[in-house]
């Protein structure tokens, strides 16, 4: 194979295909005008149409590879292999979130619930080359901003609005990071079989992960660099692993700077891999000590130890150092604020338990294909515990995620939780991956025995021919398999699409064409406080609007964030609602005005709230953990006689009052 296609060069290629697929499917499909998903089988039929044509392009990719990798095969047909593989992954998350969405410009939830803070989010990004927060004025960004950040370039590209490219970024993103998963695989793994393993992977990741896409990206991830890092910390000799620490850090850096939570778990598992190194190399050389060296050939005798007991704490330092370097690209302008003695709170992010933040996860118990496949993973790993290092990673992970689930529940007698009901998605993903492993292991064992009879060897050609005729068995039962699980997906995210469709868009329609809803008028909103101060920028405006996703549509910055839970802790959440609770108590437009300017933040240019008898309405949130729901909302009314003379003017436009404040 040509060095060009080798490593970098494949990354690339994998890439520049993935991203040309997706292109094709998005600006394909939304050339033409499609019914709503759920109004019409039409794009439920094209999806499966486009996902068939992904496994066919997987399954050509494994056929070229392996004839091209037999003794006298043609490098051509690997290179065809190498890359028809992770393009049939990309092309797989084109069809399967693409189509059903081609006739709404929202993504999966539409800007309902976290998908709104999302979506401001990007927009903000879209607005600046920096790092700013997504809400607050002046104020780096508490949330990791790489995958936004990358959006909002995607975004000035394509010349999109933020929240216009907020879907297509989110399947590019995820496309591209499906290829080059399939790409590590086929890296770390024969290439057949991690093409399998980067199909599958990705089909889960769709089913479980994609409503919240830069999460995706990261635990798409997650299984492969498991493995990596576990050569990095346990190596077969002294010398080997270094690649893999590199690989290890660049990962835990780049996911450091895009989703915390998931960087947590991967971090944590790398350490409990160093500490399992560490004493199995101890008790290795124990062992060997007394054994004066032992020889791992001899019966009765201690293995010999391949590395020095402290070389996995080493690798582990290297690690950490090199991935908080890379993280501080995205970190630094926070941490800085925050130690120049900036006023912050502690932040509610963590205050979240749902019912299945109660509960362990057991996938393995939940039935149908995934479950199966799950449950054929955890017995593999147990199993073949002792023999593989690939199950030692997986299980390890696996590991990670039940002492963190574990650790998340019992923290709450401390009043918060570490989130381990979103590490599900990880969880099924590194027992699907195991559960292919196992799959793989049990079809070789038929294979081989398709070729002996009673015990012994067939003839040569008949065991041939047989063994073929079982791999094609064995190869055509697990792409209807994968088909069928993939089949499903839409239906697994119903709700998500649905969202996507009745949800208002930032152009005031609803892609399911029936009546928009209030957010019609964010336009006529929009153009009113822009005439109120004519030369500035949307970026230089600070707005109070409780109106839901106006600001998710229109990048001002915020007043007061969405909740507390998403909300800079250097914004000083609850003081913000304080005030504005205050705001009630106005009986005259210059106590209001004052009271906007007493503060230690920039006083809002402009409110939009609803009229409301004798006032306008604003509507506010609170944390309320540790109740489920965890967010309580509220209202403010600012009374009529507060918003008179000169420093204020109120415009009424539809079902809102937007009050320019001077």
């Amino acid at each position: 194979m040509p060095v060009a296609l080798r490593g970098p060069g494949l990354a690339a290629a994998a890439t520049l295909l993935a991203a040309a697929v997706t292109a094709v499917v998005l600006v394909g499909f939304s050339l033409v005008s499609f019914p709503a998903y759920g109004n019409s089988n039409v794009l439920r039929a094209l999806t499966v149409v486009g996902q068939t044509a992904a496994f066919a392009m997987v399954v050509a990719g494994v056929l070229c590879a392996r004839a091209g990798e037999r003794p006298g095969g043609r490098p051509a047909l690997v290179r065809v292999g190498k890359l028809a593989a992770p393009t049939g992954s990309a092309l797989l998350v084109a069809s399967t979130l693409g189509i059903p969405l081609a006739a709404s410009r929202l993504y999966l939830h539409g800007v309902s619930v976290d998908q709104e803070f999302r979506t401001q989010f990007l927009g903000r990004s879209a607005t600046s080359l920096g790092l700013p927060d997504m809400a607050y004025a002046d104020l780096p960004s508490f949330y990791p901003s790489g995958w936004f950040w990358l959006g909002g370039r995607f975004a000035n590209l394509a010349g999109l609005e933020g929240w216009a490219a907020y879907k297509p970024w989110s399947i590019l993103s995820l496309a591209v990071a499906a290829a080059l998963v399939t790409v590590l695989w086929t890296r770390l793994l024969r290439t057949d079989l991690g093409a399998v393993v980067g199909v599958v992977s990705t089909a889960v990741m769709l089913a479980y992960g994609s409503p919240e896409p830069y999460g995706a990206v990261v635990a798409l991830f997650i299984p492969p660099m498991l493995i990596l890092a576990w050569h990095a910390v346990n190596p077969t000799a002294p010398r080997a692993g270094r690649g893999a620490a590199v690989a290890t850090t660049l990962f835990l850096g780049a996911s450091a700077s895009t989703y915390t939570l998931y960087t947590g778990l991967a971090a944590g598992t790398v350490v409990l891999m160093a500490f399992v190194a560490t004493v199995a190399a101890v008790v290795r050389r124990r062992g060997g000590s007394r054994h004066h060296g032992g020889d791992a050939r001899l019966p009765g005798r201690a293995a010999p130890v391949p590395f020095p007991a402290w070389l996995p704490a080493a690798r582990l330092a290297v690690i950490g150092v090199g991935s908080l370097v890379i993280a501080l690209i995205v970190w630094a302008p926070y941490l800085l604020a925050a130690l120049r003695g900036t006023p912050a709170d502690s932040g509610t992010a963590m205050h979240y338990l749902p019912d299945a933040g109660a509960r362990l996860p057991l996938p393995m118990t939940a039935g149908g294909l995934t479950g199966w496949v799950c449950l054929a993973g955890l017995v593999w790993i147990v199993a073949r515990a002792w023999t593989s290092r690939r199950a030692q990673a997986l299980g390890l992970g696996v590991v990670a995620v039940y002492l963190w689930s574990l650790a998340s529940m019992a923290v709450t007698v401390l009043g918060t939780t570490m989130l381990g009901f979103r590490l599900e998605p990880v969880l099924i993903l590194l027992l699907v991956v195991a559960g292919v492993f196992a799959v793989a292991e049990l079809a070789g064992l038929a294979v081989r025995a398709a070729g002996r009879q009673g015990g012994a060897d067939r003839p040569a050609a008949e065991a041939a021919d047989r063994r073929r005729r079982a791999t094609a068995v064995v190869g055509v039962v697990a792409t209807l398999a994968a088909l069928a699980h993939a089949q499903g997906i839409p239906d697994h995210l119903h709700e998500e699409i649905r969202l996507a469709y009745t949800d208002t868009d930032g152009d005031g329609e609803r892609a399911d064409r029936f009546p928009p809803g209030p957010e019609s008028h964010y336009a006529e909103v929009d153009r009113v406080i822009l005439e109120a101060f004519p030369g500035r920028e949307k970026t230089d405006l600070v707005v109070v609007s409780t109106a839901d996703a106006f600001l998710a549509y229109h990048p001002y910055l915020a007043y007061q964030a969405v909740t507390s839970h998403y909300a800079n802790p250097l914004g000083r959440y609850d003081e913000r609602n304080e005030v504005m609770l205050g705001w009630e108590d106005a009986t005259s437009g210059d106590e209001l005005y004052a009271m906007m300017n007493d503060t230690p933040w920039r006083r809002p240019d402009a409110v939009v709230a609803r009229p409301s008898g004798s006032g306008y309405a604003l509507r506010l949130a609170e944390d309320t953990y540790p109740n489920d729901p965890n967010v309580r909302r509220f209202g403010v009314t600012i009374p009529a006689e507060a918003v008179e003379g000169p420093h204020f003017e109120v415009h009424d436009v539809g079902p809102f009052a937007v009050i320019v404040v001077r």
